[in-house]
């Protein structure tokens, strides 16, 4: 990939329709020597502080502390164009910056959590900066977290330290998550897969946005804790990807097919493999192809003396997911119940191992009243493999369904509510259930106010 320097003058400073910033970057590793190095070719002034004096040397001499591809020169640019400079002394970074970026470590603790040690000192020496260094011409200063940091992180670690800021300074709090792949950081960071900022005040929002301007990418706002966990999120399925591409190679392979090959194709589907199609917080996966192939893979692996975890864990979550919303309403106490909803999906009367008909089934078998409306079912429709499925399941379907949503609704305390069709979601803002327990994810801002609403996963 080619990188175009641009040199720091008074023309570049307003070239993008932004301000030039003075930027003071906290930790000079993968993260931080390219986050600073590519704020630096397009013009901000950027300090890059790291405790090792060998970084800092590195970085002053016009070198990488680091290894990837097109850093050295990215780098090299940048400090002979007097755009970056770096040093031990927060003091130097913190005079007049405009906004911080801390992209110190955060490594793990022996059980797994995340060490914030390195976070609350660079927080530690940024204040103690402020205290002695003069604020930026705006008046205003934002301290922004680009390390991976669990939820609440802002707001417990961040928040606290500048709740009184220094005499002078105004500080908005934020977190601006990387996605910096090692081996193509430099690439990723001109052209990132989105930008997102999370922020305490609208001027933090503002500063942000302009520091990224030359990017030219829309940029997702969302709150603080939100951008948070959304890396941890992205690492959690990048990881989830890997193994079942491994899986899937490991059960194949003893097929005697090339799982390269299946893959290749598989990755051509942007509908649905390869899109946002499943990936929405939500009630269990049924009907009549997820389970059943589950199983199958499960047991062809099983045949051929091979561990596959992550499928046999993808079985085992979904039933958690069900037994979870049993939990919570058993825990409630509410006898009468009404579910909205019953087959796996909406406009179809598809009722085989439709989670929701397991749910009617489980809360009737500990003694509930249930009451059920579903636009599309009608039992004397329903014929072959999908009637003898529910009639095992609930041989007493006619007799719990009603024929309209207010009528399953009347008598309720409690509703489960897994469809959006425009009659059922009138009729719920006219009932007065108790609780809502939402399956959908897509009942509208109208029904999500509701007395008693909550979310299956939200």
């Amino acid at each position: 990939m080619s990188v175009i320097f641009v040199p720091v003058s008074t023309a570049t400073r307003r070239s993008h329709g932004g301000f030039f910033m003075k930027v003071a970057i906290f930790g000079l590793g993968y993260v931080g020597t390219v986050t600073a190095a590519g704020l630096a070719s397009r013009g901000h002034d950027v300090v890059g502080v790291d405790v090792d004096p060998l970084k800092v040397q590195t970085v002053q001499e016009g070198r990488s502390p680091v290894v990837e591809p097109g850093i050295e020169a990215l780098v090299a640019e940048a400090v002979t164009s007097g755009a970056l400079r770096a040093t031990q002394d927060a003091n130097v970074a913190m005079e007049k910056a405009d906004i911080s970026l801390l992209c110190v470590g955060t490594p793990s603790t022996a059980d797994g959590n995340t060490d914030l040690t390195f976070i609350a000192r660079a927080l530690g020496d940024l204040r103690s900066a402020m205290e002695v260094c003069a604020p930026p011409e705006r008046g205003f200063h934002s301290v922004v977290i680009r390390s991976t940091v669990p939820p609440g992180t802002g707001a417990r670690i961040v928040d606290p330290v500048f709740q009184t800021p220094p005499a002078g300074w105004s500080v908005g709090t934020g977190m601006c998550p990387e996605f910096l792949r090692e081996g193509c950081g430099v690439e990723d960071f001109f052209a990132p897969p989105f930008v997102v900022v999370g922020a305490t005040d609208d001027r933090t929002r503002e500063e942000l946005s302009e520091l990224f301007t030359f990017l030219d990418q829309d940029i997702d706002q969302v709150s603080v804790a939100t951008a948070e966990a959304l890396k941890y999120a992205c690492n959690a399925f990048h990881a989830t990807k890997v193994s079942f591409a491994n899986e899937m190679g490991r059960v194949l392979r003893s097929q005697g097919v090339d799982a390269r090959e299946v893959m290749e194709v598989f990755c051509k589907d942007h509908k649905l493999n390869i899109a946002p199609t499943y990936l929405r917080p939500g009630f269990a996966f049924g009907g009549s192809c997820l389970p059943k192939d589950l199983r199958a893979l499960e047991y062809m692996a099983r045949i051929s003396s091979v561990d596959v975890p992550l499928l046999s864990g993808t079985a085992l979550s979904n039933e958690l997911v069900i037994r979870d919303a049993v939990d919570r309403i058993v825990a409630a106490g509410d006898r009468r119940v009404a579910i909205l909803g019953l087959s796996f999906k909406m406009d179809t009367d598809d009722l085989r191992e439709s989670p929701n008909v397991e749910l009617a089934e489980r809360l009737i078998g500990k003694g509930f009243d249930v009451g059920i409306y579903d636009p599309i079912i009608h039992p004397d429709r329903l014929v072959g493999a999908n009637r003898r499925y529910v009639e095992g399941k609930l041989p007493h379907l006619n007799r719990l369904l009603a024929r309209t949503p207010q009528q399953a609704l009347a008598a309720a305390d409690v509703a489960i509510v897994g469809s959006s069709d425009p009659t059922l979601l009138r009729a719920l803002t006219t009932a007065t259930p108790k609780r809502i327990l939402d399956l959908h994810g897509r009942l509208g801002k109208e029904i999500e106010e509701l007395p008693g609403y909550e979310g299956i996963g939200w």
